[in-house]
């Protein structure tokens, strides 16, 4: 691995004294519903290593083909500005030696300058599934620990179900960090493997681990109490200065501690510098970026970086947030690089038009009685089934509406119908026919799709596309549909979400209607329309 410029610079300016470690690509991957690859591995890996963490554990080589590979590429293919790469796996077997076990030369073989080792520090697991004695355990970690530092390795020690096994035999899994510290070892993990641990509990531990061994101590906390961020930090209290996270807390069962808030908080709450100047500020972008990449859609409501972290929806925040922000606002969303964001529903008041107008760039100009038109024609609606929450474009497109006195017409609909044939041998026929005025002139087109709305979608092109070629760019990427509450069954209202995208933005509309292509309908002519009002195209007269 190259060693550049920027990361001499960087180490200079984060001095060793505190870690943070990302497991993702080893931890984290073993959440239900992961699977990378090797190229997606090596795309997280440079994501984390902009975000600035200190070291990112790549995997377990030798166990698995993928692994190996990765570490092999990674070498190749990566120059590291800011982490170090990490080697995970096991002591060695009961009965052996470190130099002769095969996966100890695999760790050694990986080229990664820091290996973490696994020990069991619990006494039932030792003999239940090491199969072995207890003293021979301490032996494994002795000879593992050494060999590897003679060979140049920095090693870390995560020592398994620690606090389960200190509250079994707290004088056992005590030995374990002494002899792990006393071999060589830089750093002795205490992790919580199960998950249930609570912060005043590892608070409580890791200060008491600390003062008996003198070692340099670390956690890993998984979230099956939901205290896996307050555990870690509760670990940072009590004196630990190693942190090991996974990007949105990915993980076994529920998860690991997450990645961001919990620098987030070191950052921002403990003013303790864990992270390259700026670094915090594309914290949004890195997690979103991994959620892509693992094709998982990221959290609205994931501290820090989730699009709701900073929505504000209630009428009374909306009024102090016009006066002072930071009065709803634990911190500038901008810091960790998010926005605020003002939500409109049926409870809203002024102020949250207000704010809203400002952020879609509309002027309200302090027009209370405009403002107060929008609020009522946006409960009005709400009461039909509307829903503007995640349908900012729909609102915009209403909001203009009232501020200009005319809706945004780009065409006219004079009407269109969806077939649907259900043929002998199984099969689906999808076809749609929409009669439009666009520029003065009647356009009827007729389109094939693979469903009603798909084929909607292909007729209003095929009719528009001619006056307007930036259609062209636009593609629906999330259709949602919900059956609202007040009647049953196929007498129900419905709402349908569309969310579109020309390749460099996304927006969001609704439709509401008893019939579901009617509603679809609607929410596709608010798409097309917002999407030439980005455009900059101007309206026919």
């Amino acid at each position: 691995m190259t060693t550049t410029p920027e990361a001499t610079e960087a180490a200079a300016a984060l001095d060793d004294s505190f870690h943070v470690f990302d497991t993702t690509l080893r931890d984290g991957a073993q959440r239900e519903g992961i699977n990378l690859t090797v190229a997606d591995k090596l795309t997280i890996a440079r994501h984390l290593d902009d975000f600035g963490v200190g070291f990112i554990e790549g995997g377990w080589p030798g166990a698995n083909p993928r692994d190996t590979e990765f570490f092999a590429r990674a070498r190749a293919e990566i120059s590291f500005k800011h982490a170090k790469l990490v080697a995970f796996g096991a002591t060695r077997r009961a009965g052996g030696s470190a130099a002769e076990d095969p996966q100890v030369r695999a760790l050694l073989a990986s080229g990664a300058p820091v290996i973490t080792l696994v020990a069991k520090s619990h006494d039932r697991h030792v003999e239940l599934a090491l199969r072995t004695t207890l003293d021979e355990n301490l032996e494994m970690v002795r000879d593992t620990v050494s060999h590897l530092v003679a060979e140049g390795r920095r090693v870390f020690v995560d020592c398994e179900h620690f606090f389960d096994g200190y509250r079994a035999n707290p004088e056992y899994a005590k030995s374990i960090v002494r002899t792990a510290h006393e071999a060589g070892a830089d750093v002795v993990i205490l992790c919580d493997t199960n998950g249930g641990m609570l912060p005043a509990q590892v608070t409580a531990v890791v200060a008491t681990v600390l003062a008996d061994t003198g070692a340099r101590l670390g956690i890993h906390a998984q979230d099956d109490t939901g205290c896996a961020v307050a555990n870690t930090l509760a670990a940072v209290d009590a004196g630990a200065t190693h942190v090991q996270c996974t990007a949105n807390g990915y993980g076994e069962r529920v998860g690991n501690a997450n990645l961001f808030p919990v620098v987030a908080a070191l950052e921002i709450k403990y003013g303790r510098r864990v992270l390259p100047e700026g670094a915090l500020a594309e914290m949004t972008r890195i997690s979103h970026a991994i959620a892509e990449v693992v094709n998982l859609t990221p959290s609205t409501h994931q501290p820090y970086v989730g699009v709701s972290a900073f929505a504000h929806k209630a009428g009374l925040h909306a009024s102090a947030i016009k006066v002072d922000p930071d009065l709803y606002q634990h911190i500038d969303p901008e810091r960790v690089g998010n926005t605020m964001r003002m939500l409109v529903s049926d409870m809203a008041g002024r102020a949250s038009i207000e704010l809203k107008g400002k952020e879609l760039g509309v002027d309200l100009g302090g027009d209370r009685a405009l403002v107060s038109r929008v609020v009522e024609r946006v409960k009005e609606r709400e009461l039909q089934g509307y829903t503007y929450e995640a349908a900012d474009a729909s609102f915009e497109l209403l909001l203009r509406a009232e501020v200009e006195g005319r809706a945004r017409k780009y065409f006219r609909t004079e009407s269109w119908r969806a077939i649907v044939e259900d043929r002998p041998d199984g099969t689906h026929a999808n076809e749609a026919t929409v009669k439009l005025w666009a520029k003065g002139e009647r356009i009827v087109a007729t389109a094939e799709g693979n469903g009603p709305v798909n084929a909607l979608d292909r007729a209003l092109r095929v009719a528009l596309e001619r006056f307007y070629p930036q259609l062209a760019k636009f593609e629906l990427v999330d259709y949602k549909v919900r059956i609202l509450e007040g009647k049953h069954g196929t007498e129900s209202t419905t709402r349908v979400l569309i969310s579109t995208t020309d390749g460099s933005r996304d927006w969001s509309t609704v439709g509401v209607a008893p019939n579901v292509i009617a509603a679809s309908w609607q929410a596709l002519e608010d798409a097309f329309t917002y999407g030439l009002l980005r455009a900059g195209v101007e309206p026919p007269e």
